[in-house]
């Protein structure tokens, strides 16, 4: 019974091809439309992660004042010392590495090429903490750490910038007044989750930056490292414990600095993420239910037009269930054609999108089946009723009819 009314419904199908097509357009508009919504949401999300993950693995980063909060960091705050960062190297379990670290600007020049970039002030820890390689050269040595020597490391953007293809290593470089010898170069890192490129950078001992170019000794925010399976949380926890005592911050006393978990950061994104990638799916679902309505009032036309045929059938001995299933299978199939044609414009769509924008792929087949199985819903809810219209028909009416 099920495959005759399947080969009723495509013999009607076939028969009015254009009529067909344009009812199956808002099926195939909203398939389309969700799918390609929820893809580049998706990809943007992952894109998001993968961009804070480059920061560093397990990272938190301790600030001077308050952060993002409305006050905005606090000028007043005292700087942190080294001594905090032994302090956090030697009380708090759990800690991989620690680096402390000051920025500041300054132009660097080699030859006739000058860049403006930021130069980083930090230990030998750097790299781990930021899980940051070098492409070639080496890290800083003890002595060259304690002595503060004009050495330094360049990012891909400033290497690019002073030295185009030729290798950087070996050769002085200066940093406003400071002439300083490039010993390594790091691997490529692109930009963070916060939109900063990360190449930009030129980084230095920090007794160097202290001495030559700033002029004091402040350490302006430290960079502390999880061990694999340790909380993050409980670290930040044992940080802010032990800042405030150090600090000497009384109870109930806002504090003067601020600890950032990275994990907290990336959970921020991807939620935001995920709300948006749901709204402007739900958006692009509305088309859906424009489909069906549209499937409606054609599958009702499709009644008035067919009555005698109707008429017909039922005289010959045909149950009403059988004529109901008819048309309520040929609005199914005319769903689900759409629904598959949707599927295939809908992952084009989402394919060009994201290499437009930059962002990965992520191919999601929990969505193409439920946009699928949604377009058949929406063939089954909006076809019911002209198929049980049909199916109530008259025979004897039916028969009449011009």
């Amino acid at each position: 019974m099920f495959w005759n009314a399947l080969s009723l419904a495509l013999r009607e199908i076939r028969r009015n091809v254009l009529r067909s097509s344009l009812t199956i357009l808002g099926i195939v508009i909203g398939v389309a439309a969700v799918i390609t919504m929820v893809t580049i949401g998706q990809g943007a999300t992952a894109q998001v992660q993968a961009d804070i993950q480059k920061l560093g693995t397990n990272l938190l980063q301790v600030f001077r004042g308050q952060g993002f909060s409305p006050g905005g960091s606090r000028s007043s705050s005292p700087p942190f010392t080294m001594e905090d960062v032994r302090a956090i190297e030697n009380d708090i379990s759990g800690v991989r590495a620690v680096a402390p670290a000051s920025n500041t600007g300054a132009q660097a020049i080699y030859g006739n090429s000058n860049w403006s970039t930021q130069v980083t002030g930090t230990s030998d820890k750097y790299l781990e903490v930021r899980d940051w390689p070098l492409v070639s050269g080496r890290n800083f040595s003890e002595s060259e750490l304690r002595a503060g020597a004009a050495v330094c490391l360049l990012g891909d953007t400033v290497k690019q910038e002073l030295f185009g293809e030729q290798d950087p290593i070996g050769l002085p470089i200066r940093l406003g007044k400071l002439s300083c010898q490039v010993i390594g170069l790091l691997s490529v890192k692109g930009q963070s989750g916060f939109g900063q490129n990360q190449d930009d950078i030129v980084v230095v001992p920090l007794r160097t930056l202290q001495r030559r170019m700033a002029g004091n000794s402040d350490v302006n925010n430290i960079m502390v490292s999880a061990r694999d399976g340790v909380s993050t949380e409980k670290v930040q926890a044992d940080l802010e414990r032990l800042l405030r005592e150090r600090r000497k911050i009384r109870e109930g006393a806002e504090d003067d600095f601020n600890v950032r978990d990275l994990k907290e950061v990336t959970s921020a994104f991807t939620n935001s993420s995920r709300v948006l990638t749901a709204l402007l799916g739900a958006v692009a679902a509305v088309s859906l239910i424009v489909g069906g309505v549209g499937i409606m009032n054609i599958m009702l036309v499709s009644v008035t037009e067919r009555t005698r045929e109707i008429g017909t059938r039922l005289a010959v001995g045909a149950m009403a269930r059988d004529v109901l299933l008819q048309f309520l299978v040929e609005a199914v199939t005319l769903a689900a054609f759409g629904g598959i044609i949707g599927i295939a414009l809908g992952l084009s769509a989402a394919a060009l999108a994201t290499s437009a924008f930059g962002v990965p792929f992520v191919f999601n087949p929990g969505i193409v089946i439920l946009s699928f199985a949604f377009s058949a819903a929406v063939g089954i809810v909006f076809g019911f009723f002209p198929a049980r219209r049909a199916a109530q028909l008259d025979p004897i009416e039916a028969l009449r009819h011009e």
